[in-house]
C-alpha cells in the first residue's frame, strides 16, 4: 500500500517537530545558572531576540500559505519559550545590558518584523504575497544558517572542539534533514533549501568535532575543594589584578612611599596566590586514565 505524499509530509513535520521541540529547550541549562546565580553572567540576548524573529517569520509565513501547520505548532512553541528566555535575561540582566535587549528587541522583533508585515501585506498582491515572503524566509533561513562558520573558524584555528558540543550539532543536522523532507514533500523549496546548507554544516561540525575532540581527562576532587570555586577564585583574582593596574594608571605619581610600598605588597600577594592555585588546580588533575 502506497503512502501518500501529505501522510509523508506529516510524519517528517511531527519528527522535525519533536527534535526542534528538544533543542529549543537546549539553553535551559544556561538560564538555571542565570537564576541560581541572579545574575545575567556576561551572556547576551542577541540569539534569543533572533530566534524569536525567525518563529515569528516563519509562523506568518505558515500562515498565508495555509497547508504547513507543523511550522506553526513549533514556532509557536519557539515564539513562546523565546519570549521566556528574554524575560529572565531582561530580569537578571544589568542596566545596560537591559537597554541594549530592549532596543533589540523594538529594532529586530518590532520594527523589522513590522517592516516585513506592512511591505508583504498592504502592498503586495495576494498572489505573490507567499511567494515573496518566502524568499523573505528563506534568506534569512540561510544567514543563520552560515552563523556556525565563526564557530567552525574557531575549532580549525585552536585546534579544539571544546566550544562546539557534538550533542547539539547532532539534533540540529537531525533537525534541518526532518525539515528538508518536509519541504521538499510539499514541493516548497522555501523550507528544503536552506536545510541542505543546515545539514552540511552540521556534518562538518561533527567532523571537526571526531578530528579535533581531545581525550577526556578525570578530575579527582577531595571533598570541601571543587574545581569550579579555583576557577573562579582565579577569575577574582585577575579582577582584582585588573582593578589595581586601573588604580595604578589613573594615579600617575603616589601620594607617598607607604602607598607605592603597599601597591608592591597587593601585586606580590596576588602573584603568590595565582601560583599557589596553579599548584593546586595540577594536583588535582590526572590526565589520560
Amino acid at each position: 500500500m502506497a503512502i501518500s505524499q501529505a501522510v509523508l509530509a506529516t510524519v517528517f513535520g511531527i519528527l522535525g517537530n519533536i527534535i526542534s521541540f528538544f533543542v529549543c529547550l537546549a539553553p535551559i541549562p544556561t538560564f538555571v545558572r542565570i537564576y541560581k546565580r541572579k545574575s545575567s553572567e556576561g551572556y547576551q540576548s542577541i540569539p534569543y531576540v533572533i530566534s524569536l524573529f525567525s518563529a515569528m517569520l516563519w509562523m506568518y509565513y505558515a500562515m498565508i500559505k495555509k497547508d504547513a501547520m507543523m511550522l506553526i505548532t513549533i514556532n509557536s512553541f519557539a515564539f513562546v519559550i523565546q519570549i521566556v528566555y528574554i524575560s529572565l535575561y531582561f530580569f537578571y540582566a544589568p542596566k545596560k545590558e537591559k537597554t541594549l535587549t530592549v532596543k533589540f528587541v523594538l529594532f529586530v522583533d518590532v520594527l523589522g518584523f513590522g517592516a516585513i508585515f506592512v511591505l508583504t501585506y498592504f502592498l503586495i498582491h495576494a498572489n505573490k504575497r507567499v511567494h515573496v515572503l518566502g524568499y523573505i524566509c528563506m534568506v534569512f533561513a540561510l544567514s543563520v544558517f552560515v552563523a556556525p562558520l565563526g564557530i567552525i573558524r574557531k575549532v580549525i584555528k585552536t585546534k579544539s572542539a571544546e566550544f562546539m558540543p557534538f550533542g547539539l550539532s547532532f539534533f540540529l543536522t537531525l533537525s534541518a534533514v526532518m525539515w528538508f523532507f518536509y519541504g521538499l514533500l510539499l514541493k516548497d523549496m522555501n523550507i528544503a533549501l536552506p536545510n541542505v546548507l543546515g545539514f552540511i554544516f552540521g556534518v562538518l561540525q561533527m567532523i571537526l568535532f571526531l578530528i579535533y575532540k581531545k581525550p577526556g581527562t578525570k578530575v579527582l576532587e577531595p571533598p570541601g575543594i571543587k574545581l569550579q570555586d579555583i576557577s573562579e577564585h582565579v577569575v577574582d583574582v585577575v579582577r582584582l589584578s585588573t582593578m589595581v593596574c586601573n588604580s595604578q594608571m589613573r594615579t600617575l605619581v603616589p601620594q607617598d612611599s607607604a602607598d607605592m610600598e603597599a601597591t608592591i605588597d597587593i601585586d606580590e600577594k596576588i602573584r603568590g596566590d595565582i601560583e599557589k592555585i596553579k599548584d593546586d588546580k595540577e594536583a588535582f588533575l590526572i590526565s589520560k586514565i
